[in-house]
């Protein structure tokens, strides 16, 4: 992918403003500039909304926030929401509460490849660490491998390999729809591709394996999955898990699916153009 182009990074929150704000402070610092920064709302109050631009100000950002009523978990829909508002060709989806590394979008870039999508790479930080970091007495991105040698052993962070980086390969291509390890905290996807698709499929209630769905449904399309591993880093902020009241009849539809070979979503990001309880701003 051109140096030039610009990429989207389509972040969903939901009053972590907090969370959020770290995030920022990590985009500030890419070493790669030509990026475009979506924050798709899916709901937050008001005061959560003030304190994002206050750190899109301190940070020097600019950002197109795009916002709908709390309904519930409804990531699909803010997700589709976010991807209409975008600018660029090549999207990143990110969550709110994953900190990416200083080389993040660069390495995106890197793995750009017509007919794939990029299944991204993510760090799970402890409570205690993730404390720290939103009060501002430590940083995650841009430390050097002792650092993380030292949380993984303390028992702060799932592994410490978080900077090593491998090229762009052949084995990172999987052909194949494999359940495991899918992260729509971390995915990059065509434009095309996901409009393909239809993007997020809407009709999943609750939290669970809708971005499975996504998934399987670009393999159905004919795309391949290129898993980002030691390349595309993203630092995940502790949280309390949501509901999974609705998690096993997610995984069933999305088994039925597996069968049918489903390629678009039945309520998805066509039927979210002209939506009339979005509301759309430019900040920063």
């Amino acid at each position: 992918m051109q140096s030039a182009e610009l990429i989207s990074l389509v972040i969903t929150t939901y009053n972590r403003s907090d969370a959020l704000v770290s995030v920022l402070q990590a985009l500030a610092k890419q070493d790669d500039p030509c990026f475009e920064i979506v924050i798709a709302d899916d709901g937050s109050t008001p005061q959560h909304q003030a304190l994002v631009q206050k750190g899109l100000k301190a940070y020097g950002l600019k950002a197109t926030h795009v916002w709908h009523p709390d309904v519930g978990f409804t990531a699909s829909r803010v997700r589709n929401l976010g991807v209409l508002a975008a600018q660029g060709k090549y999207v990143v989806l990110m969550d709110g509460d994953c900190v990416p590394e200083n080389d993040f979008v660069r390495r995106h870039r890197m793995l750009a490849e017509p007919g794939c999508f990029v299944n991204g790479s993510r760090v799970m930080l402890s409570e205690k660490l993730t404390h720290d970091v939103l009060q501002g007495r430590t940083q995650v991105f841009g430390r050097k491998w002792p650092f993380w040698l030292l949380q993984r052993l303390a028992g702060r962070a799932s592994k410490w390999t978080a900077l090593m980086r491998l090229p762009d390969m052949t084995r990172r291509k999987q052909k194949a729809f494999l359940w495991k390890g899918i992260r729509s905290c971390n995915m990059a996807v065509w434009r095309d591709d996901y409009e393909a698709v239809n993007g997020f499929d809407e009709s999943f209630v609750g939290w669970g394996h809708e971005d499975a769905d996504f998934v399987l449904r670009l393999h159905n399309a004919g795309k391949i999955r290129k898993n980002g591993y030691l390349s595309t880093e993203v630092y995940h902020l502790w949280h309390k898990q949501s509901s999974r009241a609705e998690e096993s009849k997610n995984a069933a539809r999305v088994k039925e699916r597996m069968a049918s070979g489903q390629v678009k979503a039945t309520i998805g990001y066509s039927e979210s153009s002209g939506a009339k309880d979005m509301v759309l701003s430019s900040w920063g």
